[in-house]
């Protein structure tokens, strides 16, 4: 009789254990796919689902139920959205926002229900530096963490003096030229001019009519269309190929490149991949989301897909166990990829991805644009070369700071 009952017993632990092996590990996606970063919102968005599918939609041997919402670029909006994912759809983890004001609204919040959240996009340097928590990390580039090395590589190879910057003005411009600005200075260069479009320009004529014509090269910083229409009414005022432009992460993204005309060859620019880069992990990407997509990928897609790959290994570190979430987060900090689509790719104690840091040039190669790594940064950190204490010491890059001591 013991016997029968501790048999019976056995059988229903194994039959509880199953279905909880079962139970699907519920991921919320938070991309934008109205407003206007739709675009780069679904880049996003395909980047997680050819992620997934490449999978057959099970990591870890739990099946993976996505959950994908629009942020609308708007804070107000995305924290909604968090909301919903976390008390309505009960989700084990959360992959975005798309923008940095989205993530801002929505991390105090995950924060407090300790949900773990992987940025895939958000570039804001304070989320892993002064603002950074146990529960938020970021699998892509701060803002500053490529324009800082671009900044000492357009100083010291290519030998530029004088530089003017003109970017969207909102956070995430005023920190890419803060970048480049303090590396380029701090290398012997000079910023002698410094201009700010609103966000949501479309005639950069008047601000190109302002740029001094005793400039080396002008550095864009531009998250959407304003890089578009920059270039051609660049090469429209007769400047092109007399002025040489450099640009930040998404001014050149291949997102935008596929718009882009003869106007764009030559930009280099900056960032921490490349759809052009000759890996095997990369050449495989970028034939799945060609095939998937029809298109390149670019910032959007592969930073969905990265933060993919680290909760695939995190889970598998954890053996699929992610209700357990102080040792899923020891094991996504812990994480460490040798060959994801943009190169080695690791987390420092911030949270902050470190990994390669591409300069390229936009050139044109059967019959298409792409951005050719013409050098390679390995193991950019986000504090670049900078003693990490004195740089946080520092106050946080932004639209006066540095100072424009030669304008």
């Amino acid at each position: 009789m013991i016997l029968r009952v501790f048999a019976l017993g056995v059988a229903l632990l194994l039959m509880t254990s199953t279905a909880a092996a079962q139970e699907p590990i519920r991921v919320g996606f938070i991309t934008d796919l109205t407003g206007p970063l739709a675009q780069p919102g679904k880049e996003m968005e395909n980047g997680i689902r050819l992620f997934l599918a490449e999978h057959k939609n099970t990591l870890s041997g739990r099946p993976v139920e996505l959950t994908v919402l629009d942020g609308g670029s708007s804070p107000a909006v995305a924290l909604t959205k968090a909301r919903e994912l976390v008390e309505q759809r009960k989700v084990h983890v959360i992959i975005g926002p798309l923008p940095a004001f989205e993530a801002y609204a929505i991390v105090p919040y995950l924060n407090e229900k300790r949900i773990p959240s992987l940025s895939p996009s958000a570039a804001a340097d304070d989320l892993t530096q002064r603002k950074a928590t146990q529960f938020f990390v970021r699998v892509a580039s701060t803002s500053s963490q490529p324009t800082q090395p671009f900044g000492t590589y357009a100083a010291k190879t290519l030998g530029y003096k004088k530089v003017a910057t003109i970017a969207d003005d909102f956070a995430f411009g005023h920190e890419v030229v803060a970048g480049f600005h303090k590396a380029f200075e701090d290398a012997g260069g000079q910023i002698v001019q410094k201009l700010w479009p609103p966000l949501g320009t479309k005639d950069q004529g008047p601000f190109i009519a302002r740029l001094r014509k005793d400039i080396d090269a002008v550095f864009i910083g531009f998250a959407g269309v304003a890089a578009l229409r920059f270039l051609k009414q660049f090469e429209e005022a007769g400047l092109k190929g007399k002025i040489a432009v450099l640009a930040n992460q998404t001014a050149v993204d291949e997102a935008l490149l596929r718009s882009m005309g003869d106007e764009a060859l030559g930009v280099i620019s900056t960032m921490h991949y490349s759809a052009a880069l000759e890996t095997p992990a990369n050449r495989k990407f970028v034939a799945a989301y060609r095939k998937g997509f029809g298109t390149d990928p670019g910032y959007y897609s592969v930073g969905a897909y990265t933060a993919g790959l680290f909760l695939k290994q995190a889970l598998e570190q954890v053996g699929g166990k992610v209700e357990n979430t102080d040792n899923f987060l020891k094991a996504l900090r812990s994480v460490a990829i040798a060959d994801a689509p943009g190169g080695p790719i690791r987390l420092d104690k911030y949270g902050q991805a470190v990994h390669n840091i591409y300069i390229r040039r936009v050139e044109k190669r059967d019959g298409r644009l792409q951005n050719t790594v013409i050098h390679t940064i390995e193991n950019g950190s986000q504090f670049w070369t900078y003693p990490e204490a004195e740089f946080l010491k520092q106050p946080v890059y932004s639209r006066d700071y540095p100072p424009c001591r030669f304008c």
